[in-house]
């Protein structure tokens, strides 16, 4: 066992003073940073409910599932929570090539003394839960069966998992913490957004002691984000008409008019080609209008005139203003 799994927590620190919150909360930190420790993100922008679900599941040991929609931030929020308290995480994504031997482990040929021989290789879910590490599920709900109950076993209260190709129990270190981030909190894909998300089993779902739910940030918080990201941006109306294009179409999707919408991660990367382009008119193109159907497209050059008051199609870009691609 590596060294990590003697590390524990040394010191407490204030909710107050790290996060900004409102809060006389006191959490268990680590004094020292260890290479699975997330690196700061100083622009990172906490949401208050978020942040005090999150630290309620590192205090407490409670299972904590952030749901939302994609790109608001949801794995990234555990993860600078993680960072600012030096505990050490690790991120698996549930796509459909994750199977039940990479979370439990599996035989495998090494060499012993100059000889083959078959070893037990340990999955990622038996070595985190010998550590004092956050282990978060990416698109939690997109995770195949025989995946999803290998993780049920580790959701009950007290947390054993059973190797039984060993004829083991493990039983989880003392600071072991388990987070999920999803889209749909296992209702699967039921407005078409998201592909390949699954319905989950209730009883599995039930099992979560917290479920979070992460929006999108406020105006100003957004506008905030986009300048920390992306300093080069300083026109404040340009932000407030990209930020106010972006809340028309998460409102036209909830109305049903778009089938898709801007993300903060949709808006730094306009933001991004903005400065490359010198034009918000082609970067918009490039950043999200060719990812629209083409019957939706209207709408939203409408949204875009109603933001900018200029057209769409107008004053297209010249190969002269592309610089460093």
């Amino acid at each position: 066992m590596t060294e990590i799994a003697q590390i524990a927590p040394d010191r407490l620190v204030s909710v107050r003073d790290l996060f900004g919150i409102d809060s006389d909360l006191q959490m268990p930190a680590f004094s020292e940073r260890e290479d699975h420790v997330p690196e700061i993100d100083e622009a990172y922008r906490f949401n208050p409910d978020v942040t005090l679900a999150i630290l309620a599941g590192f205090k407490r040991d409670r299972r904590v599932m952030v749901q939302g929609l994609h790109g608001t931030g949801k794995s990234t929020h555990i993860e600078q929570v993680a960072a600012r308290l030096n505990w050490p995480c690790v991120r698996v994504n549930l796509d459909g090539h994750i199977s039940r031997l990479d979370l439990v482990g599996r035989d495998a040929i090494v060499i012993r003394d100059g000889q083959q021989v078959t070893e037990f290789q340990e999955g990622i879910v038996p070595w985190a839960l010998q550590r004092p590490v956050a282990l978060i599920f990416d698109e939690y709900d997109a995770g195949r069966p025989d995946v999803m109950f290998v993780i049920q076993r580790i959701l009950e209260r007290d947390g054993k998992f059973t190797l039984l190709d060993q004829n083991r129990v493990i039983r989880p270190n003392p600071h072991f913490r388990l987070f999920a981030t999803a889209n749909t909190v296992g209702l699967g894909n039921l407005n078409g957004l998201y592909h390949g998300a699954q319905l989950l089993n209730h009883a599995q779902i039930d099992r979560w002691n917290i479920v979070a739910t992460l929006n999108f940030l406020p105006r100003e918080e957004e506008i905030a984000i986009i300048q920390a990201r992306v300093p080069g941006i300083a026109d404040r109306a340009l932000l407030e008409a990209m930020v106010s294009l972006a809340e028309l179409t998460r409102n036209g999707f909830a109305a049903g008019d778009l089938s898709t919408l801007m993300s903060p991660r949709t808006l730094i990367s306009w933001a991004e080609n903005c400065e490359i382009f010198h034009d918000p008119v082609q970067a918009f193109r490039l950043s999200f209008l060719n990812k629209c159907d083409e019957v939706e497209q209207p709408i939203v050059a409408e949204y875009f005139q109603r933001c900018f008051d200029r057209e769409l199609d107008a004053s297209p870009v010249h190969s002269s203003q592309v610089v460093n691609l």
